[in-house]
């Protein structure tokens, strides 16, 4: 672990140690088991829906896969592939009909942390209007619980966006940025995105470049400061809805997704893989 945190160092140096107090790994999941390890992740259901997403989240090993070493292309070891899946008129406990289901884990219950990094290497398809995220939520009532948003992508392969919400400036958040790739990469290759997290700013950084920084003072000018509670990580691969539709503006055959990307979806094209995810920071005191 201590191995981790060195290499992990050495590639975010030149834009982030200035601001890095000596830490710790506090959390990791390299995803080399072959099954989500339950003691680190839960699994959301289908009840839950938000955004117009096109999906339903269920619980299922065609949703939440791992694959071994040598399965995936430049994985470091085993992957963990959130992979939606099209299941025609899927019928949710709560009455909601839908035509795919996809995958959802998070550490809420399990681990939470306060100020520190989290990094995760993941690697994404090209199909417009999919939805996924890397991202960190707070233990109480949203937005005054505070979200960081590490990476979002709505299948324009050349970009992720990043976004803070709290109150005063939740939804459509004043705090958002995109990063471009740099000429020759994208979204299909392995990147890690990260998130410095302080109790004076935040900062996001794409394969250790610094993307975007938020002060306190920038986000007081919206609202209260709400990042100094414990948050969990999640990880999600949502469908078309608001943010794909807003970018996109498709309406069929789902809102904010084409029929492309359905189709790709039945070819079983369409995954986030994720080769590992570690969060370091100072370990409480007691």
């Amino acid at each position: 672990m201590k191995d981790l945190l060195a290499a992990d160092d050495r590639r975010a140096a030149e834009d982030v140690r200035p601001y890095l107090p000596a830490r710790e790994l506090l959390f990791a999941d390299e995803f080399n088991a072959g099954q989500l390890d339950r003691s680190k992740w839960i699994v959301i259901g289908p009840d839950f829906w938000v955004n117009n997403e096109q999906q339903a989240y269920v619980d299922t090993p065609e949703a939440i896969r791992f694959l071994p070493a040598g399965r995936v292309d430049g994985a470091d070891d085993g992957v963990l592939a959130l992979q939606p899946n099209f299941s025609k008129g899927f019928k949710t406990p709560n009455g909601r009909t839908t035509d795919f289901v996809s995958g959802r884990i998070e550490s809420q219950g399990k681990f939470d942390f306060t100020y520190g990094r989290a990094v995760a290497r993941i690697k994404m398809p090209d199909a417009v209007g999919v939805w996924p995220a890397f991202w960190l939520l707070g233990n109480g009532a949203w937005p005054e619980t505070g979200e960081i948003d590490i990476m979002e992508y709505v299948g324009e392969a050349d970009w992720t966006g990043v976004a803070l919400h709290g109150k005063g400036y939740s939804g459509e958040t004043p705090l958002v940025d995109k990063q471009f790739f740099p000429p020759g990469t994208d979204v299909t290759q392995w990147h890690e995105y990260a998130v410095e997290w302080t109790p004076d700013q935040i900062l996001f950084l794409v394969d250790g470049r610094l993307t975007y920084r938020v002060t306190r003072p920038m986000v007081e000018h919206y609202g209260k400061w709400n990042f100094d509670n414990p948050k969990y990580l999640i990880l999600n691969f949502a469908l078309g809805g608001a943010y794909p539709h807003k970018t996109n503006g498709i309406e069929k055959p789902y809102q904010g997704m084409p029929e492309a990307t359905v189709e790709m979806i039945k070819r079983g094209e369409v995954a986030m893989w994720v080769d590992w995810v570690r969060v370091y920071g100072s370990k409480p005191t007691r």
